[in-house]
C-alpha cells in the first residue's frame, strides 16, 4: 500500500504545523547573569531583581542593604507582613559569608487591596524589600578576595484573582572594597515608605495608644501622636498581628483633637490574642490609585490591649496544596520563577521516573486511541513475516520513531515552560486548531483505508512508490503517527514521573520521555526479534484487504471522538462545522480519485465549494461560545459537581469539610472512562454524599494557567489526577485509572 507512507508523513505534518500555530510565547523566562548565577528572574506575573547597596564597600561599621525588587504585572499583587484575609507574605532566605548577618525584611508601606468579600494587604506596582546587613568585626573575606557571594533563595505569592507560589535563587557578586551604590536611589526611597514611629525616640511605644476591647467583638482603637499634617483626614490601618481584626469591614473612625480614635470589629476567626499590638496608619488611598509610585507616608504605633480577648479560633493552617506548591515551585512550569539550571534529581528519584515512564508507555498501548495505529502495524508486520532481517529493521525503526517524537513533543513542552507558557502533557489538544487537524487527518486515513481513493492516483510514480522503496521510513512515520494519537492518553505510572520532569534539568527530563516512547515501542520491539511471533501470524493473502477496509471503522470511531473533544472546546456550532468541513474534504479527495473528464469538472466544483466552507465555517471551529462555561456549570450542578476555580478547595477544606477534585479535559480518554464507571458507581456516589465530600471539577479541555499551576503542586503536569483535601491533613492523590476499591477505601478515611 504505497498510500500509507504519504498519510503517515501527513500525520508528522499536520501535527507538527498544528501544534506551532497554537503555542505563542507570551511570557518569557529569563535571567540576568552576575559572573556565576543570576541576579534577575522573570516569570509571567512579576520580575524579581537581588540588589545591593553598600556605598562604602563591605567593611565593619559600614552600611549595606540587600534586597528583592519585585516588578509585578497589571493586576497582579505580592503580599505584606501580615497579608491579610489570604495570601502568603514574601520569604526571603540568604546564604551569606561568615561575618555577614543578614536582620529582618524593613517591610515597606503596603496597600490594601480588596478582593471581593476579603481584604488582603500589599504590593503592586514595583516594591524593593530592604534588608540591612550587618557586617562584624571578625569579618575577613581574605588578602585576595574581591567579592562577596551573596546567595538568596525567595518565595512569594503573586495573585490577581488566581494565585501562583514561585520561587527564585539568586546570586551576586558584591564588590567588597568598591562603592556599589547604583541603587541607591532605589533603597532611598525603601527607606521613606518603611512606616516611622509615631512619637520620634520612643520606639513607637506610646503610653495613651490603646485598643480596648468592648462587647467581645469590637477594638476601640485610640492613638496619640500622629503628624498634624494626618489630622481630619480618613486613615489606613495595617495590623502587623494577622487574624484579628476583620480586614474587610466598614469601620467608624474620628478625630478628637489630636487623638484618632476608630471602633474596628474583630474577626470571627480570630486566633490570635496579643497583648500589645503593632499597627501601622497611613493617609487612606485614592481610589484607583492603581500601580504608580505611593507617596504616602506610614506610622507605627504599638498599642497596648486592654480588656479580655473573647475566646478564639484555632490557627488556620496553610493549605496543604499550596504548602506542596511552594515547596516545589521551583519545578513549576508557567508560573515558575525559578532558573534554569536545576540541580537534578538524586539518583532512586531518577530511576524511578524512568521505571514509571517505562511501565506507563507499556500500558499505552491497550489505550483505545492508539489501537487503530497498531493495527495499521500488524498488517504491514504480516507482509515480512518470513523474513527476520525485515522485521528487525521495520521494529527498530518504529521504535526509532516513537522515542524521537517523545522526545520531541518533550523538548517543545519543556521549552514553551521555560518561555513561560503554562503548560502539561497533552497540552497541544487544548488547541481546537490541532483537534480540527487531527479529526481532518484520521478522516483522511479512514478513506484511504476504506478504499474510496489511493494517493498513489493523486502523486508521480517516483513519490507513489517511496513506501517500497524505503520501508525503513515507512516504519519510523508509523511510529510518529502512533505518538500523535498517543499523546492525549495518561496510563497509570505515568503522572508521577511526568510531573517529575518539571523540576528535572533538560537531559533528565528528556530521559523520562524517551523512557515513555521507549514503553510504548517496547512490545512491537520485541516481536521483531522474537521468531515464534513471526511464525504465528497468517500469511500474507486476501484477509489482508478485508483487515485493512476494517481499520477504517476505527479511524472514524476516532474521528467522532475528536468531534466531540471539539464540540467540549468549541461548542455545538463548532462541532456541527467541523462536520461540514470533513464532508467537504471527503468530497475533494473522492473529486480528485476520479478518471478523465469527470475528475476535472467534479474536482473543479468541490474544491471551490471546499473553499467556500473553509470560509464560512471556519471561523466556528476555534471560537468559544460565550455561553459555554455557563452550561459546564449548570450541566456540573445537576449532577452534584461544581466547577473548580483556584482557592476553592482550600477555602471549603478550612470549613471543615473534605473535597473531591477530579482534573479531566474532554480529550483525555482515560478521564472519561473513569467518569463513567468508577466516578458513576452508586456505591462512590453514595460514600461520598454520606461523607459530605464536596465535588469540584478542573476542567483542562481548553487551555488553563490556573489548573496548569494547581497540577503543577501537585507534582503532576498531565490529567487525570483525581485528589481527596481533608482539614488538617495532605492532600490523597489516587492513581489515573481508577478502582471503586480504590475510592471508597480512601473516602472511608476521611
Amino acid at each position: 500500500m504505497p498510500s500509507r507512507l504519504f498519510h503517515r508523513l501527513a500525520a508528522t505534518l499536520f501535527f507538527i504545523a498544528a501544534s506551532a500555530l497554537w503555542t505563542s510565547a507570551t511570557a518569557q523566562l529569563s535571567t540576568k547573569t552576575t559572573g556565576q548565577g543570576t541576579s534577575v528572574v522573570t516569570t509571567p506575573y512579576v520580575r524579581a531583581e537581588l540588589l545591593a547597596h553598600a556605598p562604602q564597600g563591605v567593611a565593619p561599621g559600614q552600611p549595606l542593604w540587600l534586597g528583592l525588587q519585585i516588578t509585578h504585572q497589571p493586576e497582579w499583587h505580592t503580599y505584606w507582613k501580615n497579608p491579610g484575609d489570604s495570601g502568603l507574605p514574601t520569604d526571603l532566605a540568604w546564604t551569606l559569608p561568615a561575618g555577614l548577618d543578614a536582620g529582618e525584611i524593613a517591610w515597606p508601606l503596603p496597600k490594601k487591596i480588596p478582593i471581593g468579600t476579603l481584604a488582603n494587604y500589599g504590593y503592586e506596582g514595583t516594591v524593593l524589600l530592604p534588608v540591612p546587613v550587618a557586617v562584624a568585626s571578625t569579618y575577613a573575606p581574605g588578602p585576595l578576595a574581591k567579592d562577596a557571594t551573596i546567595k538568596l533563595r525567595a518565595s512569594w505569592l503573586v495573585c490577581r484573582k488566581e494565585c501562583i507560589p514561585e520561587e527564585g535563587e539568586f546570586t551576586l557578586q558584591l564588590p567588597i572594597q568598591s562603592t556599589t551604590a547604583l541603587s541607591g536611589a532605589a533603597f532611598e526611597a525603601a527607606a521613606k515608605a518603611q512606616p516611622q514611629p509615631v512619637l520620634a525616640g520612643t520606639n513607637g511605644v506610646v503610653p495613651d495608644s490603646q485598643a480596648q476591647i468592648a462587647d467581645g467583638n469590637v477594638l476601640n482603637v485610640s492613638v496619640q501622636g500622629l503628624p498634624v499634617a494626618l489630622r481630619g483626614k480618613t486613615l489606613d490601618l495595617f495590623p502587623e498581628t494577622a487574624e484579628v481584626i476583620d480586614n474587610a469591614a466598614q469601620w467608624k473612625q474620628a478625630w478628637n483633637g489630636s487623638v484618632w480614635t476608630a471602633q474596628i470589629p474583630l474577626s470571627a476567626q480570630r486566633s490570635a490574642s496579643p497583648s500589645l499590638m503593632p499597627v501601622v496608619l497611613a493617609e487612606q488611598a485614592a481610589p484607583g490609585h492603581g500601580t504608580g509610585p505611593d507617596t504616602r507616608t506610614g506610622y507605627r504605633a504599638e498599642l497596648k490591649v486592654l480588656g479580655t480577648w473573647p475566646q478564639g479560633t484555632s490557627v488556620a493552617a496553610v493549605s496543604p496544596a499550596l504548602e506542596a506548591a511552594l515547596k516545589a515551585n521551583a519545578a513549576q512550569a508557567g508560573g515558575s520563577a525559578t532558573p534554569a539550571a536545576a540541580s537534578g534529581a538524586s539518583s532512586l528519584t531518577l530511576t524511578a521516573a524512568l521505571l514509571g515512564a517505562l511501565l506507563g508507555g507499556l500500558i499505552l498501548n491497550l489505550m483505545p486511541c492508539v489501537f487503530p495505529v497498531l493495527a495499521i502495524k500488524v498488517v504491514g508486520f504480516t507482509q515480512h513475516a518470513q523474513d527476520r532481517r525485515a522485521h528487525r529493521i521495520s521494529g527498530i525503526a518504529y521504535t526509532a520513531g516513537v522515542v524521537l517524537s517523545f522526545i520531541a513533543l518533550g523538548a517543545l513542552m519543556l521549552g514553551l515552560r521555560a518561555a513561560g507558557e503554562a503548560v502539561g502533557w497533552g497540552f497541544q489538544l487544548q488547541s481546537p486548531a490541532v483537534v480540527a487537524s487531527l479529526a481532518a487527518l484520521f478522516t483522511l486515513i479512514a478513506l484511504n483505508l476504506a478504499g474510496v481513493f489511493e494517493f498513489g492516483h493523486f502523486l508521480p510514480s517516483s513519490v507513489a512508490s517511496l513506501q517500497a522503496r524505503h520501508p525503513v521510513a515507512d516504519s519510523f512515520l508509523t511510529g510518529v503517527l502512533a505518538v500523535a494519537v498517543a499523546s492525549p492518553c495518561t496510563a497509570p505510572f505515568m503522572g508521577a514521573s511526568l510531573g517529575l520532569t518539571a523540576t528535572l534539568p533538560a537531559p533528565q527530563a528528556l530521559a523520562v520521555f524517551a523512557a515513555l516512547g521507549l514503553g510504548l515501542a517496547l512490545p512491537y520491539l520485541a516481536a521483531s526479534f522474537v521468531p515464534a511471533v513471526a511464525r504465528a501470524l497468517p500469511r500474507p493473502g486476501a484477509w489482508m484487504d478485508t483487515f485493512r477496509k476494517l481499520m477504517a471503522f476505527p479511524m472514524l470511531a476516532t474521528v467522532v471522538w475528536l468531534v466531540w473533544v471539539l464540540g467540549q472546546q468549541s461548542g455545538i456550532d463548532g462541532a456541527g462545522a467541523l462536520l461540514i468541513l470533513l464532508v467537504g474534504l471527503s468530497l475533494v479527495v473522492w473529486a480528485l480519485s476520479l478518471a478523465g473528464r469527470a475528475r476535472v469538472w467534479m474536482a473543479t466544483v468541490s474544491i471551490a465549494a471546499m473553499a467556500l466552507l473553509v470560509w464560512a465555517f471556519a471561523p466556528h471551529v476555534t471560537n468559544m461560545p460565550a455561553a459555554q462555561a455557563a452550561t459546564h456549570s449548570t450541566q456540573a450542578s445537576a449532577t452534584g459537581w461544581q466547577p473548580w476555580a483556584p482557592g476553592a478547595a482550600e477555602q471549603i477544606v478550612a470549613g471543615g469539610r473534605p473535597v473531591f477534585v477530579d482534573f479531566t479535559a474532554a480529550w483525555c480518554v482515560t478521564c472519561q472512562y473513569n467518569k463513567k464507571t468508577t466516578l458513576a458507581d452508586a456505591n462512590v456516589v453514595a460514600d461520598l454524599q454520606t461523607k459530605n465530600v464536596a465535588l469540584l471539577r478542573a476542567d483542562w479541555t481548553r487551555r488553563d494557567p490556573a489548573i496548569t499551576a494547581a497540577l503543577a503542586s501537585l507534582g503532576r503536569n498531565g490529567v487525570p489526577v483525581y485528589v481527596f483535601y481533608r482539614p488538617g491533613k495532605p492532600p490523597v492523590v489516587l492513581t489515573e485509572v481508577l478502582s471503586v476499591d480504590e475510592v471508597r477505601a480512601t473516602i472511608a478515611q476521611l
